[in-house]
């Protein structure tokens, strides 16, 4: 006699197993209609389960955040379905749902391509219309193999048989097509309603290995009504239009080649894009207290088995044997090396906490269908640090980061930032006495900041420790994970780190990891979409171009690149013979904030016009009182008594 109870802490009580749909029938017809899956003791399910003993249970309806994770996992079974009715002989493999909307990985002779989507959404529409119930079939090894045998899945038939032993296998019909699927999901096909599109098509491996079969996946968008569809698709317009890759072309900051996949060959004003970024994370972290070292690309192995990456992260290492016959990694992680710095003499508890910062390049395997410009790259930099205290000083310190770390974004414009706080994952190292006191020094630092305010990522904490992250809200609705801060216990004294406490004893520091940037790499094609490609005047690669309107101006213009340079500002000039309304486009396009243009009478009187890009207006001022605007525009915000904010 199973008693369930409800959100607002009413009862009803049954005298058998029952299911979630009858629980709601039971509430009433309204919530009947409504409900399109449940919520058993924190563990969502479909509505068709039996609930046997007493339970708290919530019904998930349209409105709430789960449903649109479900829209979207069931438009991939129907995705999936509408394309084998449509190319019979294509295998399916796995199909999740994602951020804003799912995808299916295909394997076929022939790539899709988008000229295909328009036959697949109507034939997906067909099937949401016919409004076929989500079946669930739970087998045994042997019966889904067979299954998937007789249906010539044999990528299904891998995924069933490297289950682990004591895995609950689960079928997923709708109709007669069937898939292996965890589940849960809503009732019927109907349930998913008709704001979807099919959006792209890519190529990935299976299961990420380039020795394995290449797929066809197709990505689509979901979403609860055509409201929040239209609003999406205006979104991925305008990311078209400030998609880095293009802006760094028309910016020309940097480029990709194949023989280098997922490495950026940067141009001289990337890289000085990339240095001014560099420069201003200095300043901030030497104000802070944090001194910066560098230590080796490549280390031995035996150092990345002893910090745990070995094993965690080894089939993303890069890997070379030298000729002593030692095998070496390139870096994945900057940890091990700062704390080889910190072992380095005798440590005093009088000098903690010691922070050490380090702009260090790591490498990481990533597979090449998930290359993405400067936002996923195979080789990027990290404005890592590591901060190496006592327990007593944990949320002081972590405190100071995330009071530093929203000061930063605040200096490029982010101001509206969500943290998440990711507790301890299934594999992990350290003992679970370690990670409550590492959770609840964390938490502490949270509550000591003033941030009420955060979401949990349950399991999402790094294998040595818990951590928040911090997520960035761009200019157009994007949210973009960028900084962290863990709290770690193990790695330290994995490592053989100690100081001398004030007792006389040997002590294992407390290690802090973190990053505010995260890869610089990445919060650079961050921030061009941020901003479109206009970034604030005094992080622009190149702040003002010399134009000139005539041959006579020329030994005028040349004083008012010394007299700009020397005030420090990036000066480019443009002495070519076009007329100036040739030039300004190109300099637009090129995303130039200012224009200083000289003719023959501003020559004569020692002026120059200042024009602001893409603006038409235009400022006619003395040389020396445009070079000291200038110089003032362009002050760094950290550097300025007036903040600066993104343009």
């Amino acid at each position: 006699m199973p008693v369930i109870t409800l959100p607002d802490g009413s009862t009803r009580q049954f005298d058998a197993a029952v299911t979630g749909a009858t629980v709601a029938e039971a509430i009433g017809p309204g919530l009947a209609r409504a409900a399109l899956a449940m919520e058993v003791d924190g563990r969502l399910m479909d509505l068709s389960a039996e609930i046997g003993a007493d339970a708290s249970l919530r019904f998930i309806t349209r409105r709430d955040p789960e449903a649109l994770e479900m829209i979207r996992h069931d438009c991939a079974h129907v995705l999936a379905e509408a394309v084998q009715e449509l190319f019979p002989g294509t295998q399916v493999t796995i199909g999740p749902p994602i951020e804003h909307g799912f995808y299916y990985d295909f394997h076929r002779n022939e790539p899709f391509t988008p000229e295909d989507f328009p036959a697949i959404e109507a034939k997906m529409r067909e099937i949401i219309a016919r409004g076929d119930r989500f079946v669930r079939r739970v087998v045994s090894r042997a019966e889904a193999v067979d299954l998937f045998v007789r249906k010539g899945e044999r990528f299904k038939v891998e995924l069933i048989r490297d289950l682990p032993g004591d895995q609950v296998i689960s079928l997923y019909s709708q109709g007669d097509w069937v898939d292996l699927c965890r589940g849960p999901h809503m009732r019927t096909t109907a349930d998913i309603g008709a704001a979807f599109k099919l959006t792209k098509v890519a190529g990935a491996y299976w299961r990420g290995k380039p020795e394995n079969p290449v797929l066809s996946r197709i990505y689509g968008t979901a979403w609860r009504d055509q409201k929040e569809l239209d609003a999406h698709l205006t979104m991925l317009e305008e990311a078209e239009k400030r998609d880095h890759r293009r802006l760094g072309q028309a910016m020309d900051l940097f480029h990709f080649q194949p023989e280098a996949p997922g490495a950026v060959f940067w141009h001289p004003r990337g890289w000085k894009l990339f240095s001014t970024l560099t420069d201003y994370m200095r300043r901030r972290q030497e104000d802070a207290g944090y001194q910066e070292i560098n230590t080796p690309d490549i280390m031995d192995r035996a150092l990345w088995e002893k910090s745990g990456h070995w094993d965690k992260f080894r089939d993303a290492m890069y890997l070379t044997e030298a000729k002593e016959e030692r095998v070496f990694a390139l870096k994945p992680m900057n940890c091990p090396g700062g704390i080889q710095v910190f072992k380095q003499g005798l440590r005093s508890y009088r000098e903690l906490p010691l922070k050490f910062g380090e702009f260090g390049k790591v490498h990481r395997f990533e597979p090449s269908g998930a290359l993405h410009g400067l936002m996923r790259v195979r080789g990027f930099t990290q404005d890592d640090a590591h901060v190496f205290c006592t327990e007593a000083q944990i949320e002081e310190e972590s405190v100071k980061v995330i009071d530093l770390c929203l000061s930063i974004y605040r200096d490029f414009g982010f101001e509206d930032v969500r943290i998440k706080f990711s507790d301890r994952p299934e594999k992990r190292v350290g003992s679970d006495e370690i990670w409550d006191r590492s959770e609840a020094a964390l938490k502490g630092a949270l509550r000591a900041a003033g941030i009420h305010d955060y979401s949990v990522n349950k399991g999402e904490g790094a294998f040595y420790g818990p951590k928040l992250e911090f997520v960035l809200r761009d200019a157009i609705g994007r949210d973009w994970q960028c900084g962290t801060l863990q709290v770690d216990f193990n790695m330290p004294g994995a490592l053989g780190a100690s100081y001398i406490g004030e007792d006389g004893q040997r002590h294992v520091p407390v290690m802090l990891h973190r990053a505010l940037f995260g890869s610089l790499e990445r919060f650079t094609g961050i921030l061009i979409e941020h901003t479109a490609g206009r970034l604030p005047f005094w992080l622009a690669p190149v702040q003002v171009v010399v134009a000139t309107i005539v041959d006579d101006a020329l030994p005028a213009a040349r004083q008012a690149v010394a007299a700009l340079r020397r005030a420090g500002l990036r000066v480019e000039t443009d002495f070519r013979n076009e007329k100036i309304n040739r030039k300004v486009p190109d300099h637009i396009e090129a995303r130039v904030p200012v224009l200083a243009i000289l003719g023959r009478r501003e020559a004569e009187e020692g002026r120059v016009v200042l024009r602001r890009l893409p603006g038409r207006e235009q400022q006619e001022l003395p040389l020396a009182v445009a070079v000291a605007q200038l110089a003032a525009d362009a002050m760094p915000p950290d550097l300025s008594t007036t903040p600066v904010a993104a343009e």
